[in-house]
């Protein structure tokens, strides 16, 4: 059974998501087929400035936009430092610096999902408040960090880091 087993703040610095935009998340495939995770490394000049910008800065993402009226976005990617030009290709959305909140899902990979929905009212418990940005989209992210998300452990789990932008 998945549960959520973390719930955090997580300070960040001003940095770069860079990555392509979907309307859908079954992209991941072609991501990795096409090694573009290491093209947007080698823009940020390599795999050290991921680690330098925050723990878990290495992680890849899926970022998601919600707006009311407006076509869902999902995003595939990876947080760059501030000002990293994206590749040919690639786009970007700047993030300003602030905070995180981040609830980690622990189960399976199939079950984990189940817990997403409840992740914001465990923030809201936590005293977080998630922000909408000056458009009035709402985004949030699934991080995958490793070895959470892509080492299972003992009984065949894993961690899934989900969050937002919160004040």
């Amino acid at each position: 059974m998945a549960e959520i087993v973390r719930v955090y703040r997580q300070e960040i610095p001003a940095m770069r998501f860079i990555g392509k935009k979907y309307g859908d998340g079954g992209h991941w495939g072609e991501w990795f087929a096409n090694d573009w995770f290491r093209t947007v490394e080698d823009a940020m000049g390599g795999e050290p400035a991921a680690y330098a910008m925050y723990e878990d800065g290495d992680a890849y993402l899926g970022l998601r936009r919600f707006k009311e009226g407006e076509p869902f976005e999902y995003w595939i990617g990876e947080f760059a430092p501030a000002g990293t030009q994206p590749p040919e290709g690639f786009a970007f959305v700047d993030i300003p610096a602030g905070a995180l909140g981040v609830c980690w899902l622990y189960g399976t990979q199939e079950t984990v999902w189940s817990l997403v929905d409840e992740c914001a009212g465990k923030l809201a418990e936590a005293g977080l408040e998630i922000l909408t940005v000056a458009d009035g989209g709402l985004w949030s992210l699934e991080r995958y960090g490793c070895p959470r998300f892509t080492t299972p452990d003992e009984k065949g789990n894993i961690i899934l880091d989900y969050g937002y932008f919160v004040r």
